[in-house]
C-alpha cells in the first residue's frame, strides 16, 4: 500500500474546488492513456460539494463523460431517488448535468431493485458487476479504479465500514452492513480489499469535528479499530483536508501541508 500524502487547503470551499480540479486532471490523463477512466464516488457534505464544483467549472468538458465508469463506495439501502442516497446527491450535483453513459453508471441497488428487501443479495449483485468490469491485469475481483474518493466520519469510518463492525473482517468485494451506528442502519459498502484495489485513494475531510479522525487515520492503528487507517491506494493515497480538519496532524505531518 502507498504512503499517505497530506494536502491542506484554507477552507472547505477551496478544498472542494481543488479536489474538483485535481479530479478533472486525473480523469483526463487516464482517458488519454487508455481511452477510458473509472471513479468511485462518495457522499457527505464535502463529497457532494466536490461534485457540485465539478459541474460548475467549464473545465469539466475536458472529461469524456461517455467514457467514464462511475461507481460508489457505499450506499444507504433506500429506494432510488431517496434524498438520503449518495446516488441521489451525486445525480443532483453532477451526473444530471453531464453527458454520462447510463450503462456505465453503477448505482448500488436499493430495496426497490431486483433483489427486493435483501441487502445481502444486492451486495452480491454489485460484486458481480464489479467482477464483470475487472480486467485480467487488475489481478482482483474488482477493477483497479483510477480514483476512489472517500469521506471520513468523526469516528474514523470510511464508506460504511464502521469501527469494530463485522464488515471489516469480510474479504468479499461488497457487503451488506446491518446495524450501522448512524442512520439508516442498513447499507451496502465496498470492503477494504476492494478499496485497496484502487490506483489512488483520496480521503477528503473538512471541519474541526474531523480533526481527531484524521489523526487516527494517519496513525499506525489497526483497520478494525480505525477503518480509515486501512484505506490506502496501490499507487497513491491522498488526504485532502481543510485547515480545520488538519488541526491535529501527527508530529511531522505538518511539513506536507500546502500553503
Amino acid at each position: 500500500m502507498s504512503t499517505p500524502t497530506v494536502l491542506i487547503h484554507r477552507d472547505q470551499g477551496l478544498l472542494a474546488k481543488a479536489v474538483a480540479a485535481r479530479l478533472i486532471t486525473r480523469l483526463v490523463d487516464a482517458q488519454a492513456a487508455r481511452g477510458t477512466a473509472s471513479v468511485v464516488l462518495t457522499g457527505g457534505g464535502v463529497g457532494t460539494a466536490v461534485l457540485a464544483e465539478l459541474a460548475s467549472t467549464g473545465a469539466r468538458d475536458a472529461v469524456d463523460w461517455r467514457k467514464l465508469d462511475i461507481w460508489w463506495g457505499d450506499e444507504r439501502f433506500l429506494p432510488t431517488g431517496d434524498p438520503e442516497r449518495n446516488e441521489t446527491g451525486a445525480r443532483k450535483a453532477l451526473l444530471d448535468h453531464v453527458d454520462v453513459d447510463p450503462s456505465r453508471v453503477y448505482a448500488m441497488p436499493g430495496p426497490d431493485g431486483p433483489d427486493g428487501d435483501d441487502p445481502a443479495a444486492a451486495a452480491a449483485r454489485y460484486a458481480a458487476w464489479l467482477k464483470a468490469a475487472a480486467r485480467p491485469e487488475d489481478h482482483s475481483p474488482v477493477p483497479s479504479f483510477d480514483i476512489l474518493m472517500l469521506g471520513l466520519g468523526p469516528d474514523a469510518h470510511v464508506a460504511s465500514l464502521f469501527p469494530e463492525m463485522p464488515a471489516l473482517y469480510d474479504e468479499r468485494p461488497v457487503v451488506a452492513v446491518r446495524g450501522a451506528p448512524k442512520p439508516p442502519p442498513t447499507r451496502l459498502s465496498l470492503t477494504l480489499p476492494s478499496i485497496r484495489a484502487a490506483k489512488e485513494v483520496w480521503i477528503i475531510a473538512a471541519g474541526p469535528e474531523k480533526a481527531g479522525a484524521v489523526r487516527l487515520a494517519l496513525s499506525d492503528a489497526g483497520p478494525v479499530q480505525v477503518p480509515s487507517a486501512g484505506a490506502r491506494g496501490r499507487q497513491a493515497t491522498l488526504f485532502l483536508l481543510d485547515r480545520a480538519a488538519a488541526a491535529q496532524l501527527p508530529l511531522g505531518m505538518d511539513r506536507l501541508a500546502s500553503p
